[in-house]
């Protein structure tokens, strides 16, 4: 899947956080760290740095959302961190994005944190990130 391809979904699937420009993505697929899991409608880029892997961003085209994409995304991705030394995985999520959150907490992720304020809505107002844990 090409970056344009990567960001056209990533802008339908998401309002808040603002969607990820294809020069953003673009650089995240050529991190020397980075891990980009993909299908037809979906994509994951994380990174695993010194023992840690980080979820970076998660967009499922709304048309084919809650098919197991998602799962299986974060599931290819766990395995390829834990192959590249990863004890343990993190990520940030609004604490207003429900479907994410099962879909983190399916998968065994723990609350371990919270940021306030991390993200803006679109009027601004500030939405606060959970930071989720998998592993030690």
């Amino acid at each position: 899947m090409t970056p344009g391809a990567m960001a056209q979904i990533h802008a339908a699937a998401f309002t808040m956080p603002r969607p990820w420009s294809e020069q953003e993505i673009a650089a995240a697929i050529d991190d020397p760290w980075g891990i980009v899991v993909a299908e037809s409608s979906g994509f994951l880029l994380g990174r695993v740095v010194a023992g840690e892997g980080e979820i970076l961003t998660l967009a499922v085209d709304p048309l084919a959302q809650r098919q197991g994409t998602g799962q299986r995304l974060v599931s290819a991705f766990m395995a390829q961190a834990r192959a590249k030394g990863a004890e343990s995985v993190f990520l940030e999520v609004a604490a207003s994005n429900v479907a994410a959150r099962a879909l983190y907490e399916k998968c065994g992720f723990l609350q371990r944190g919270r940021r306030k304020n991390y993200y803006r809505d679109a009027e601004g107002r500030g939405v606060d990130a959970l930071v989720l844990v998998w592993g030690k």
